[in-house]
């Protein structure tokens, strides 16, 4: 798939970083990145295009790569600059996409987007005021990262700021490492592949080329209320969600399946955080298609 970035300059005086990728007469999938993650982290898609033809749109949230900070934004403040995006690829209706925290971004399109017409989301969070324990079954480094989050102040923006760093010098040869303990078996066999385990990197240091608070705000919004309610989603919703993974539990998607009125499930009890889409693009495919 031909992969382009630029950088688009909004209303507001904000710098938008968009990329496009795939088949321009394909179906229009808007792709919502993960926590931390940018425009490259599509790139992990790029197998998409042996199961059909799409064309992938996308944008480095506020405060990632090269799109300047949006401090305070909500989940649904993506929407204005998912059709900011749209407009500029010259695309009209759509199709969102959702990978980990980018799983209640496409959640907020289907919500508050005429142009979408469905949603598809991979191992996506939940809303932080759910009925159960939000971080029971993460993994440390998850675990340590919330409970600061939702202090805030000076401890929480120290340790993202150390986190900006530290994953600012990742490569496809310490990563696995730099994130063991949220690395499920299954997630590590998907990253055992050298190309696999660089575009994962590449997307995810791309992040924080410039600064890392991009990385803070996402989280803040992720636990802040959404600025929506799942349960008013009409249109059909697919989630994907495995039973390894340590980084958005299960439970989470079985939460989000249980609130959302059209919402299709795959649930795979011997998949992780990674490997939920790695290993099965051709359902994810078919998810895309389906509507």
């Amino acid at each position: 798939m031909a992969y382009r970035e630029e950088l688009l300059e909004l209303p507001d005086g904000r710098t938008l970083e968009v990329a496009t990728m795939g088949e321009p007469s394909g179906a229009t999938i808007f792709f919502h990145h993960g926590t931390p993650g940018t425009t490259r982290t599509v790139k992990s898609l790029s197998g998409l295009s042996d199961f059909g033809d799409f064309f992938l749109v996308t944008t480095s949230r506020p405060g990632y790569g090269a799109s300047s900070r949006q401090e305070g934004r909500s989940i649904a403040s993506v929407i204005p600059d998912v059709n900011a995006a749209l407009d500029h690829a010259g695309r009209d209706e759509y199709v969102a996409l959702g990978w980990s925290g980018g799983g209640p971004h496409a959640l907020a399109s289907a919500a508050l987007d005429p142009r979408c017409q469905a949603a598809v989301t991979l191992a996506s969070v939940a809303p932080a005021d759910v009925d159960f324990d939000w971080t029971e079954g993460m993994g440390p480094e998850n675990l340590e990262e919330f409970a600061l989050a939702k202090q805030g102040g000076p401890a929480y923006e120290e340790l993202m700021a150390a986190t900006g760093e530290f994953m600012g010098a990742a490569t496809k040869d310490n990563i696995i490492e730099m994130i063991a303990g949220l690395l499920s078996e299954p997630d590590r066999d998907a990253l055992a592949d050298d190309e696999t385990r660089e575009l994962f990197v590449d997307g995810l240091r791309y992040g924080f080329a410039n600064d890392w608070r991009g990385y803070l705000d996402d989280n803040v919004a992720l636990l802040a209320p959404w600025g929506f309610d799942v349960g008013d989603i009409t249109k059909p919703v697919h989630l994907f969600y495995g039973g390894e993974d340590l980084m958005a539990p299960a439970a989470h998607g079985r939460w989000l399946a249980a609130h959302i009125v059209n919402a299709s499930v795959t649930e795979r009890p011997d998949e992780g955080h990674l490997s939920i889409f790695l290993n099965h693009l051709d359902e994810v495919a078919s998810a895309l298609t389906a509507p």
